[in-house]
């Protein structure tokens, strides 16, 4: 690598290093790496803890409460212990085509090869416990199968760095030894911003007013019994702070690699997705966000949603903004799809009898499309607008149910990678509708014989 990159995280424990490699090449995660697995477990001893000192100690729990506390540690020894186990049967490496490889399993061993010309984002992560001693994991998704996808946990954050740099100028096709490209910052969410959008929900709202309307005066009237309510209550202004401390600082750069996620005040996380990987793009606008013009942008992207993950990742892997203006929103997603403009291209509003099946949201019905993408728009309350590049359309179906049938409607589904964004032209006559999709289904294959997103940094042939 050109020289060891600049910690993202603010971390200064551990200082840079490179594991060295086996005579095959092979390296190593931080052998710090059981340690931190076994910190996970140090916020339950600490509850445990506390809870019991809070109860004090009457005679006779002296040793009910050295037990307890204990078994607790007794459990991270035993999850450091294992995984020190599977810390030593991890290796990693490139092979001579220059993909990733990664042998791990302690009772079945497994091989997985990660055809680097596939990958569809790398993503330097930092647990909280993992930021304690300065180490970070790396991500890395490619198309493919369930098991088209590493974490290698742990390493130094200048050393995940460093990974990263070389996986992404692989996939690019240059020199692994590239080291990082210069980058230019799009744009930051301001903090102040961030917490309005979140308090501004619809469902935010609702449940505020649930707890005022039904809580309180039930705690009033049933006295001290009933405090638990009050903690249940809270639920909003918890799921708040945990989706404010996912997108805190969230930023947009630009560079030759592909656009650079940063965000998370707890757990930080630097991603990045490579030019060409996105699949199709969501505005949504909830009601209270109209007035402020204020929109969020989610993606789906191939190699996602594929493992059920939950948590403050839940939040932010599809997300690339989680509130902007509109203007801002899409000067970003023109970096996405450059030369698209989204607003010139006209939408076919869905026929007047489509009232009749969408009462609420008929005359907001549209799709269009130019000779790059195809537009979607549906929502009365909550608006959606759905961009997909045409290559990407990975299937496309018209369904047509009891009620449209009645009408002489249908809806034309364009079928992309899992994730939050789906694209439908709902309501559409039916027989434009079978038009609808052949003419995209064409469309499609056209211009997948013209895509060229993978080894995107060497010249055409």
């Amino acid at each position: 690598m050109s020289g060891a990159a600049p910690d993202p995280f603010g971390n200064a424990l551990i200082r840079p290093g490179r594991s060295a490699p086996g005579p095959d090449g092979r390296r190593k995660v931080h052998p710090l790496t059981p340690l931190v697995h076994g910190l996970r477990v140090v916020p339950v001893i600490v509850v445990i803890g506390v809870s019991l000192v809070s109860r004090g100690r009457p005679e006779g729990e002296g040793a009910a409460v050295l037990i307890t506390l204990g078994v607790a540690l007794g459990l991270a020894i035993v999850v450091t212990g294992l995984r020190y186990v599977a810390w030593r049967r991890l290796t990693f490496w490139f092979d001579s085509d220059g993909d990733l490889r990664v042998d791990s399993g302690v009772l079945t061993r497994q091989e997985r090869r990660l055809q680097l010309s596939r990958l569809q984002s790398v993503e330097v992560v930092a647990p909280f416990n993992a930021r304690l001693v300065g180490l970070a994991e790396v991500r890395v998704e490619t198309a493919g199968s369930s098991h088209s996808k590493a974490v290698l946990q742990f390493l130094t954050t200048a050393e995940a760095q460093d990974l990263r740099n070389e996986i992404v100028a692989r996939a690019a096709g240059v020199r692994p030894d590239a080291g990082e490209a210069p980058e230019q910052v799009l744009v930051t969410v301001p903090p102040g911003e961030l917490v309005a959008s979140l308090l501004m929900r619809g469902t935010t709202v609702l449940l505020l007013l649930l707890t005022v309307a039904v809580i309180i005066p039930t705690v009033i009237a049933a006295g001290p019994a009933a405090l638990g309510l009050v903690v249940l209550g809270g639920v909003p202004i918890f799921t708040v702070f945990s989706e404010f401390s996912s997108y805190y600082g969230f930023t947009i750069a630009r560079s030759d690699d592909g656009l650079r996620l940063r965000h998370g005040l707890l757990r930080t996380a630097h991603q990045t997705v490579p030019p060409g990987r996105v699949q199709a793009i969501g505005f949504v606008q909830p009601l209270l966000w109209r007035r402020r013009g204020w929109v969020r942008v989610r993606l789906n992207v191939a190699g996602m949603s594929r493992d059920g993950r939950g948590g403050e990742q839940a939040y932010t892997e599809h997300t690339l903004l989680p509130v902007a203006p509109w203007p801002v929103a899409r000067a970003v997603v023109a970096h996405v799809l450059p030369g698209v403009d989204i607003e010139s291209i006209a939408l076919e509003p869905a026929p007047a009898r489509s009232r009749w099946r969408a009462p609420i949201q008929w005359h907001q019905l549209g799709v269009g499309w130019d000779d790059r993408v195809l537009v979607a728009k549906r929502g009365r309350v909550t608006r959606h607008w759905t961009v997909m590049p045409h290559q990407r359309t990975q299937s496309v179906r018209v369904t047509q149910g009891p009620w449209q049938r009645a009408v002489g409607l249908a809806s034309v589904w364009f079928d992309s990678t899992p994730g939050p964004v789906k694209v439908v032209a709902l309501h559409r006559d039916a027989a434009q509708a079978q038009e609808l999709a052949l003419a995209q289904a064409q469309r499609a294959s056209s211009a997948r014989a013209r895509d060229r997103t993978t080894r995107w940094a060497q010249p055409p042939p």
